[in-house]
């Protein structure tokens, strides 16, 4: 699952930006990847820990070894820390989903995320939607209920964790739209680290203490504290090669890569897992994609014919 939501225009490279996000959007399936072989072993709630925890870790030893100092005080500290919470929420659903389905499947469900933010910015930012965009989300809506079926029949409602990380997912985004992000990446980065494991962690003691199944704090051994680690600086660079791409290159090039994590996602899963999406959860995948890059594609439009 993928942080595509911070953007700035530095120097225009469409080159570079396109080898940044694809290099970013093939590093993401390699993190969940590795949460679901973790959760084997591990709950999944220790494992979003880890991630969030290793995070903010490897943003502050990236502060203090820089020198950096300035990026431990953001001008937008409780956006930032709102924005860690909706992003530790939404990993926490993704990761207990992958326990049960494969990387691809989940992945490809939780790209429904343009649809429900096309409906949250008419809802909550009063945005205008005409019948194009919403025919757009019906069909992509409809994708996703051809994946979600087999899947509903063998998991139950864990199936529709995909679809609860993409509401929290652009919940996320309607925070960036009403207010943009002002501050450096890394205190963005230390911030969400930080909030995450904040909640994650009061969660886990919650849990250990009441005795909550799959909440309990279980001590990792060696290797598994490694991949933990491993995850956040994934989750980490990423995020960086993210804001870098966009930095470089526009939303309209870069925004239809962020599919490149179902390509990823199939390829680790199969070579992990042997899975491998079978035919109508492929086509599934097919309407979800076409519809979000037409969401894409008319967006791009209304935002010319405004600035026009």
């Amino acid at each position: 699952m993928s942080q595509t939501s911070l953007t700035a225009g530095n120097t225009e490279n469409p080159l570079v930006a396109v080898l940044l996000m694809s290099v970013a959007m093939l590093m993401v399936p390699m993190m969940d990847t590795i949460a679901r072989f973790l959760s084997a072993d591990l709950p999944p709630l220790l494992i979003t820990f880890g991630r969030f925890l290793f995070q903010f870790l490897i943003s502050l030893a990236v502060i203090v070894v820089t020198g950096r100092f300035a990026c431990l005080r953001g001008r937008q500290t409780v956006v930032n820390y709102l924005r860690g919470l909706f992003l530790a929420t939404a990993s926490l659903c993704f990761f207990i989903a992958i326990k049960y389905m494969s990387v691809a499947t989940a992945i490809s469900i939780f790209f429904v995320e343009p649809m429900i933010l096309t409906i949250l910015a008419a809802l909550v930012l009063k945005e205008r939607v005409g019948p194009r965009r919403i025919g757009a989300v019906l069909v992509g809506l409809a994708g996703a209920m051809i994946i979600l079926r087999p899947n509903i029949a063998e998991f139950g409602l864990i199936s529709l964790l995909p679809v609860c990380t993409a509401v929290l997912f652009a919940f996320y985004l309607i925070i960036n739209r009403l207010y943009p992000v002002t501050d450096n990446l890394l205190t963005v980065q230390l911030s969400a680290g930080l909030s995450g494991s904040l909640l994650l962690g009061s969660a886990l003691l919650v849990g250990t203490a009441a005795g909550f199944d799959g909440m309990e704090t279980v001590l990792p051994d060696g290797s598994q504290t490694l991949l933990l680690f491993t995850i956040g600086l994934i989750s980490f660079a990423a995020h960086g090669l993210v804001v870098a791409a966009f930095q470089r290159g526009s939303a309209s090039l870069l925004a239809p890569l962020q599919y490149l994590e179902i390509v990823g996602a199939t390829l680790f899963g199969y070579l992990v897992f042997t899975e491998f999406p079978d035919g109508p959860t492929w086509a599934g995948i097919a309407l979800i994609i076409a519809s979000g890059l037409y969401i894409a594609h008319r967006e791009r439009l209304q935002k010319t014919v405004v600035s026009g």
